[in-house]
């Protein structure tokens, strides 16, 4: 399975700050670090000839790229909308056009103002709470799930987490791991939100419980925010002689678990997309789990950044909370996880900036958080119920 193993490549990224209050639109936003991932790829914004659009509520289209922009020829657009992932996702497509020849420079871009926008102020009275917040499958979540109270992605995700705690065991431990790790990561991190904002295993056992299993430090941020990235053939990064930038996209694929929209239908309320999409990302790359350096995975809830190792295939279902005990996903462990801080520390723009922080990895410039020479990194969506997306990158 070669697929477009090492045809593509992430030629530049960029993003905004995360920031809990701003005047700017999410279309703003998301031009800035469009602007941004150009710049870093030595590219001109008109050289741009294929736009990629992840899950935007205020949806820009098309031509605000072409004129925001000065793209000269657009030659192929599409929308990824896969929740959480979503953004991996385009950056899948994005690796499949441009091996294709069907475009040169392929923009993949997404952002939000996920704090001061009307998601977060929304009310049932608005009709978006009723609907899920923008969850899939709106009859079943207004007819079915809003009479019993499932209104938010907490009380949703709520089910899966306890039945996964119900059949292997309490996972508590793991699921303060994975939030004090990325506490720690994003202490060394300047431009995460929490940077300056320590937190301790004693906040962490202190704090409420929201929904079961779910204490505060369990849930991701909600920050204004953009990141975006350049997607391009490998050969014209290699003809430029940027081959110390050049960061190859090895392998790739998206990955849905049964009956998507509906848990309570679904055959194994445990199986995630992910593990449809890992096998088939890394035959085509051609590595395995031991041949992968750090992980930039999902992390919209600790929990789902301990499934997804279980179900990528780093240990076994039920073995994920030891499996990070001891310091193992932080920066001197075994597999450093999401070493910007992630959605749960650094902040939130649908997933994009953990694809920014693996190519910073790669290239070894990723400043405070740089690991000791990274060769193959390996990044997640999770969006939804269960959506997956995998893609591994290699310098």
């Amino acid at each position: 399975m070669t697929g477009f193993a090492d045809r593509a490549a992430v030629l530049g990224v960029g993003q905004t700050q995360h920031v809990r209050g701003t005047l700017k639109s999410e279309r703003q936003l998301i031009l800035q670090a469009a602007v941004a991932a150009a710049a870093d790829a030595r590219i001109s914004t008109g050289d741009i000839d294929a736009v990629i659009l992840v899950m935007k509520r205020e949806r820009p289209t098309n031509e605000d790229f072409v004129q925001s922009l000065g793209i000269r020829d657009l030659k192929f657009h599409a929308r990824s909308e896969i929740g959480g992932a979503s953004a991996v996702a385009g950056v899948v497509a994005a690796a499949a056009v441009v091996a294709s020849g069907i475009a040169e420079h392929v923009l993949v871009a997404t952002g939000w103002t996920a704090f001061s926008g009307a998601r977060r102020l929304a009310t049932i009275a608005d009709g978006i709470a009723s609907d899920g917040l923008g969850l899939p499958g709106a009859d079943v979540r207004r007819n079915i799930d809003a009479p019993v109270g499932l209104d938010v992605p907490m009380q949703h995700y709520a089910l899966h987490a306890n039945r996964w705690l119900h059949e292997y065991g309490d996972a508590r431990e793991g699921m303060r791991d994975v939030s004090l790790s990325a506490r720690r990561h994003a202490n060394r991190n300047p431009s995460a939100y929490m940077f300056d904002r320590p937190l301790t295993a004693a906040d962490y056992d202190d704090a409420p419980i929201l929904v079961s299993p779910f204490k505060i430090f369990d849930a991701c941020l909600e920050t204004d925010g953009a990141a975006a990235v350049i997607v391009s053939r490998a050969a014209f990064a290699e003809a430029q002689g940027a081959h110390d930038r050049v960061v190859y996209i090895g392998g790739g694929a998206e990955g849905h678990p049964d009956v998507p929209h509906d848990l309570s239908s679904r055959p194994d309320v445990l199986g995630m997309g992910i593990a449809k999409a890992a096998p088939r990302a890394m035959a085509m790359a051609g590595v395995t789990v031991e041949d992968i350096d750090f992980a930039e995975l999902y992390d919209c809830f600790t929990f789902i950044v301990l499934r997804q190792l279980e179900e990528i295939g780093f240990c076994a279902r039920g073995e994920s909370s030891a499996f990070v005990a001891g310091g193992r996903i932080g920066f001197d462990g075994g597999l450093p996880v999401n070493t910007h801080g992630g959605l749960l520390s650094h902040g939130h723009a649908v997933g994009m900036d953990h694809v920014v922080e693996a190519v910073r990895q790669l290239r070894g410039d990723a400043g405070p958080t740089q690991l000791a020479d990274p060769n193959v990194g390996l990044v997640t969506g999770y969006g939804d119920f269960g959506d997956g997306s995998i893609a591994i990158l290699h310098n």
